[in-house]
Formats: C-alpha cells, structure tokens, sequence
C-alpha cells in the first residue's frame, strides 16, 4: 500500500504534465490510491463520483495507461470505482485506504497542537463519553486531517462494529446538491444518521450554503441527540465564518474547541525526521535543518519535501545534500496555482454556494440565481487572480462592458447586503486556502 500510495504521486505528476492545468484540476485532483495487487496486475483508484469516472475512462483511459506504465513497465492494469463500489471497509472512510500512516503513533505532538491531540486521543479512547461535539481549527496542512483519521483508526481497532463515517464539506455539500436533483434526499440522510461516529473535514465550506446548512443541521441534531460522536474540523473558529447559521455556531461551539497552530522548529525537525523514517530515507541532520528552518507554517509542505527528496534520490541518483533539498523545497516556497486553476476553483465553489453547476455559470444562460452566481464568480476572479476585465471576459465569453458593469453591480450588493458580503468573503477565504 505504501508504495502505491507512493508511486502514485509520479502517476499523478505524470498525467499532470500531459494535459492542461484546468483538464487535470477538474478531473484527476480528486483521485485517490485505494491499493495495488502485483499478484494480481490490477490498481484500484477511488473517483469522486461517477460522472468523474466515466469521464476519465472515455477521455484520459490512454493517459493513464502510459503514467502506469511509465512506473511500474507493462503488465499494471487500472480499476476506477466510486466510493459505494468499493469493499465496505474502505466505504465508510472514502480515504481509508490513502491514510495508512494516519495513526497518534506517528503524529509528531508539540507545544503547537498538545492540546488538540490530546483532545483527539480522549475522544477516540471513549467516543460521545469526553467531548462531543469536538471542534479542530487551525490553517491548511497544520494535521487536522491527520488526527481526523487517527481518530477514526483508534476507534475502528478498538471496536470495529461501531460505524465510522468521514467526509469533508465539500463532499458534503456535492453529495446533498447530487440527492436534491435525484430526489434521493431520503438515502442520504441515512446515510449520515445511522453513523455511530461521524467526522466531518473542513466543514467552514458548507458556510452560506442555504440547503446544505439546513440538512446538516438536523444530520447534527440527529446524531447529537442520539449520542453519537461528533468532531469536525474547519480553518478557523466558527465565530469567524462570517456566512455560517448562528445556530450552527452555537452548536459547534458547545462542546470542546481546541486550535492547532504552525510548528515550532524543534517540532518541524521531528516531523522530517519521522517521515523520512516512514518512507525509509536516511537524511542528514543539516539538511534536516535546513528545510525546516524554511519551510515554517505547513506539516504538509514539510512531508512533500521530504518525498521529493526521495525521489530525487532514487529516480536521478541525486545525493542527499543541501543542493538537492534546495531544489526539493524550490516549488513550494515559489508555489502559486495557475490562473487557468483557480479560475476553476472559483467557480466551481461559487456554483456549489449558490446550487449551479460551473457550466451553467460559463453558459449564456440568463435565470436569476446563474446570472447572479456568474457575476459574482467574474468579481472574486478579478479579486484572486488580478485579471484584467477583458481577459475575464474571455473566461466567459462576454465581452469588456458586461464584466466592468457586472464587478460594479456585485461590489455595490455586498456594500448593502451583509449576508451576500459574509458569503463572498468565505468564498475568497476557501479559495485561497485551498
């Protein structure tokens, strides 16, 4: 599994390389490793969902093909399924099978998130007994993911009858939008009430969602009631969520909050010397040192630093020095996604805040709730991305005066409509720290 999990970063990168920023963003981002039977010949990858998979298998089958290919020589053969297609172990936990080192054993604890773990290793220990709801807050890459699943895997080994539902907001709110236009409601709330464990990651992006906020307030009522465990995570206190319902703030608020902030260097030393040890790279201790004394503010940066190095190692025979790490950290101290990416991001995440799809959005259509969602997607790219009106309007087929009269119309709501400013600012904020 860890190979896989491993040799599928040089999959990805591979595809990556082949096809354009927004074809890989919108259709390959999501994938996931699920695990690889060499006895079998055949890889399993989770898709997203099943317009995903289908895509993938008409458009990019050759694609992918070639990047197994290209690692693994001939004989490796692709299996693309949905979550409910895979074995009911991994069902329940859509990145179970990608979070095989998500244990408390190799969460690195310092003075930065002691608080939080220990949090965490009590709820896991008696869930619904200690805190409940418990709510993680802290910046992108900080390891609130990996207490999520740590979480999950403590209760699991302890008790495996118990069952264990995760899923981000995003996800969430995806999975709400799809039940709602299949008239599928009624399974999806099944779906979430009977979990006897529930974890939900980055919830901040169900925020100014009018549907999903409802629903997840009664799936949180439901389960709380019930006394089931809950523990979510976001980016920042809900109080902060300017666009989230007061009374899911008070909710999230109830029971125990606990933040999780950047490392300090010692802490950032032990989490490249611990993954380095995972992945059984020996790196010496000036390097170490040196990566951490500039990669400040991301575990996750800092573990991607160190799986570059690895493969700098084994793929270019490149040594394990201060110059190879130089360029091991390089993207990610210069990293910022491309214009062509975030204006995708944008307006996919404007189409799940106001319920239309991002074609609708980029279409000539004129209904009230797509031609709003369309202008406001036309100000927050020209806030993130800089953008000039008229290469805006080339992202949507109009032309310079429909942009320059749509940015105005947009700023002069939000000066007057608190709600549609605390929903354009969550927007921004997700978009950024994604």
């Amino acid at each position: 599994m860890e190979n896989f999990s491993e040799a599928w970063e040089s999959i990805s990168n591979y595809c990556k390389n082949n096809i354009s920023d927004v074809a890989y963003e919108t259709w390959f981002r999501k994938l996931k490793p699920v695990g690889l039977d060499f006895d079998e010949g055949t890889a399993i990858i989770e898709a997203p969902n099943n317009f995903n998979k289908q895509t993938i298998i008409r458009c990019y089958s050759e694609l992918l093909c070639d990047a197994f290919e290209s690692i693994f020589g001939k004989g490796i053969s692709f299996q693309l399924l949905v979550r409910d297609e895979l074995p009911r172990a991994k069902a329940e936990s859509s990145t179970e099978a990608n979070d095989y080192e998500l244990t408390f054993d190799s969460f690195v604890v310092g003075p930065s998130n002691r608080f939080a773990h220990a949090a965490c290793v009590a709820v896991a220990s008696k869930p619904a007994a200690a805190y409940n709801p418990l709510y993680i807050h802290g910046s992108s890459g900080l390891g609130k993911t990996h207490l999520l699943h740590a979480i999950a895997n403590e209760i699991e080994a302890t008790d495996s009858n118990l069952s264990i539902v995760y899923i981000n907001g995003e996800e969430f709110t995806n999975e709400m939008i799809d039940a709602i236009r299949s008239s599928t409601t009624p399974l999806f709330r099944e779906k979430y009430r009977q979990a006897d464990v529930f974890l939900v990651d980055d919830i901040q992006f169900i925020a100014g969602k009018d549907s999903t906020m409802e629903e997840f307030f009664h799936t949180f009522n439901a389960l709380h009631q019930a006394n089931k465990q809950i523990i979510l995570t976001s980016d920042r206190p809900p109080k902060d969520i300017s666009s989230l319902e007061e009374r899911l703030k008070t909710r999230f608020e109830s029971g125990l909050m606990a933040d999780i902030q950047p490392p300090d260097l010692e802490t950032r030393i032990a989490i490249i010397a611990n993954k380095a040890k995972q992945i059984g790279l020996d790196i010496p201790d000036n390097v170490t040192e040196y990566i951490a004394n500039r990669l400040k503010s991301n575990i996750r940066q800092l573990e991607g630093a160190v799986k570059k190095l690895k493969a700098y190692y084994l793929l270019e025979g490149k040594p394990l020095n201060i110059t190879t790490a130089q360029a091991a950290i390089s993207d990610i101290m210069n990293n910022s996604q491309p214009t062509p990416v975030t204006v995708e991001l944008i307006i996919e995440e404007v189409g799940r805040t106001y319920g239309v799809i991002a074609e609708d959005i980029r279409s000539s259509k004129r209904k009230k709730e797509i031609s709003l969602a369309r202008q406001i997607s036309m100000l927050i790219i020209r806030e993130i991305t800089q953008l000039s009106m008229v290469e805006i309007g080339e992202v949507f087929n109009r032309d310079h005066s429909t942009v320059v009269y749509a940015v105005k119309a947009v700023e002069a709501n939000v000066k007057r409509d608190p709600h549609m400013r605390a929903t354009v600012e969550d927007i921004i904020k997700n978009i950024r720290d994604r």
